[in-house]
């Protein structure tokens, strides 16, 4: 398929619009965004079969009544975006966002933590979260923020958080230092085997770099460019 970009001997995934639909978390975080753009944000999922809205907190049940009943679900984000609060803060806006109708939460681990060597206090952080999610039948992503971190601390983050039992690794916030890399994201796949997932999220604007993101292991995607990325890509084969 023509401009889609090789790697190495083995070429990148050409993907359909329906196929790189269904693992995008359409998202919209800034700061300033209305409830009249989260409902643009809610029809534009589901006219394109996208995997989930990923909002803040305060736009949940908003997000959670337009989506009833549609495939999209509501992500939300966790102690977002420095990862810096108390576990029990954590886990009080996880309980808040599930009871809210969020059926995935992306949490931010906390990164000083985890550069101190505080390693069990950051498990216990993130499985408080994922705690409350397994009881409700939710999701929890697990935000790294890669561009903080040394290839030996992603690879220290991801069995972390595989240990504190979340069903996937993300790269970054989008707020942070750098975004998503395909080196990041293949070392995470390597760290969380076949059975965990990786989001990668975090400066992905266009459907050449999604489609390098898929192939890096990623099996979904975090974008607030979503539009623009299905716009690249094929239509479904006839």
């Amino acid at each position: 398929m023509t401009g889609v970009p090789q790697e190495g001997a083995a070429a990148v995934p050409a993907l359909s619009r329906r196929q790189l639909a269904a693992l995008i978390d359409h998202t919209l975080l800034k700061p300033d965004a209305t409830p009249a753009q989260i409902e643009q944000l809610c029809r534009e999922a589901v006219e394109h079969g996208f995997a989930a809205v990923c909002i803040n907190p305060v736009y949940v049940p908003l997000a959670a009544e337009l989506l009833a009943g549609a495939a999209p679900v509501v992500c939300t984000v966790i102690d977002f975006p420095l990862g810096a609060g108390a576990a029990a803060d954590k886990a009080r806006q996880a309980e808040a966002a599930l009871a809210a109708g969020a059926r995935e939460l992306d949490v931010v681990q906390p990164i000083g933590l985890l550069k101190a060597g505080r390693h069990r206090e950051v498990v216990a952080h993130l499985h408080g979260v994922v705690a409350l999610a397994r009881k409700a039948g939710a999701l929890v992503k697990v935000i790294l923020e890669t561009g903080l971190l040394t290839p030996e601390e992603i690879d220290l983050a991801c069995r972390l958080a595989v240990e504190a039992g979340a069903h996937f690794v993300k790269t970054s916030t989008g707020f942070g230092a750098g975004g998503a890399t395909e080196e990041a994201v293949r070392r995470m796949r390597a760290a969380v085997g076949p059975d965990v997932g990786v989001k990668a999220s975090g400066g992905i604007r266009d459907y050449a770099t999604a489609c390098r993101m898929v192939a890096a292991g990623a099996n979904r995607i975090g974008a607030s460019a979503s539009l623009a990325i299905l716009a690249g890509a094929p239509d479904e084969p006839a």
